[in-house]
């Protein structure tokens, strides 16, 4: 049985009901998504799979706690941030470096367009420059501009006023953009 044309409330309702292939269908449609996001948080791709997995089981176990079926991807990605946040403030109060941080990446570009380069460049630098921001900067910035959250919500994620939120959003452009300078 395939479920590929199945919308997401139709798979949601399936996995309610207790089809695994739902399950897997849904998992397939999102987990990069999700590891993504969770990567970019906790910086650490052993971790953010980690993450992403335990994420998805949560969410398929609490099915029945979803009041809207339609906003499951919304609910599903609040889970997956909440748990790389808590996770990312344990690894920071245990001082661990992730494996990440040790590691060299090295990348073939042979055969790629110089612009696509250039541009995948400013890209890499613009997130290195994120991840040296201080913790809380580089959390209200990932959730902001990456993720597409509101200061309310991220205030909510973050355990701040909303008031802190917008400073610290605030801040944390302004850090980025004097790092961004030294870029140009």
């Amino acid at each position: 049985m395939t479920l590929t044309k199945h919308t997401i409330e139709q798979l949601v309702t399936l996995c309610i009901s207790g089809n695994q292939l739902a399950q897997l269908e849904i998992y397939n449609r999102y987990y990069k998504a999700m590891y993504n996001t969770s990567y970019r948080i906790v910086n650490n791709s052993f971790e953010a799979e980690d993450i992403m997995q335990e994420s998805f089981l949560t969410a398929f176990t609490k099915l029945e706690k979803l009041k809207e079926i339609s906003t499951f991807t919304a609910w599903l990605k609040r889970i997956v941030v909440n748990n790389s946040v808590k996770a990312f403030n344990k690894n920071k109060k245990n001082g661990e470096v992730g494996l990440d941080d040790v590691l060299y990446k090295i990348e073939d570009h042979q055969g790629v367009d110089t612009t696509t380069e250039i541009t995948s460049v400013k890209a890499k630098q613009i997130l290195d420059y994120l991840n040296q921001l201080k913790s809380n900067y580089k959390i209200a910035l990932t959730l902001h501009l990456i993720e597409g959250y509101d200061y309310e919500e991220i205030s909510q994620i973050m355990e701040i006023s909303y008031a802190n939120c917008r400073t610290t959003v605030s801040r944390a452009k302004e850090s980025l953009r004097k790092k961004l300078e030294q870029l140009n």
